[in-house]
């Protein structure tokens, strides 16, 4: 289901730890991306926890309070657009916050917050019948090949959160 360009990318993940938070608007849509998620974690051998919050808006508090805690945090949510600029500031927030977390933490952040125009495009992407696209099954896999990567250097991961430098 992965988008044309799309890596192939395959990890053995089961000495990782992960958790999924996830936002609780757009149900149907939701349930897609946290299924793919999950499925994606079952597949490369690592148990996913999930936490679930109410908006998009609150992703990025509930992953960095779980990302010292895990290996990689997986945040998934929709905002659709409506007739006001507050799709642009939640979309912002949420991008920003996840990106802050991922650095603050060191942790990879796998993003798999659907920005759409209309409801089609999250369900589209959200790995149901008749999708064209997995996000959370993309989102968790880009998290745990990212952990993986990242394991030999856990101290240096762990120094870049005060501003450190590799090398």
């Amino acid at each position: 289901m992965a988008h044309s360009g799309a890596p192939e990318l395959t990890v053995d993940a089961a000495d990782l730890r992960v958790a999924i938070v996830a936002a609780s608007w757009h149900t149907q849509i939701m349930d897609g991306l946290v299924d793919g998620a999950q499925r994606a974690a079952a597949e490369a051998g690592a148990e996913a926890t999930l936490i679930r919050v109410p908006g998009s808006f609150e992703l990025p508090v509930a992953a960095a309070r779980l990302a010292p805690h895990v290996d990689a945090v997986v945040a998934l949510g929709v905002v659709i657009r409506g007739g006001t600029p507050h799709f642009d500031y939640v979309c912002q927030a949420a991008t920003d916050g996840l990106n802050r977390v991922a650095i603050d933490s060191g942790k990879p952040v796998g993003f798999g917050v659907l920005t759409c125009d209309t409801e089609q495009q999250g369900l589209d992407r959200a790995g149901l019948e008749g999708s064209v696209e997995d996000k959370g099954h993309e989102a968790m896999t880009a998290a745990l090949v990212t952990a993986q990567a990242l394991a030999p250097y856990p101290q240096i991961c762990a120094g870049l959160s005060g501003g450190g430098r590799l090398g």
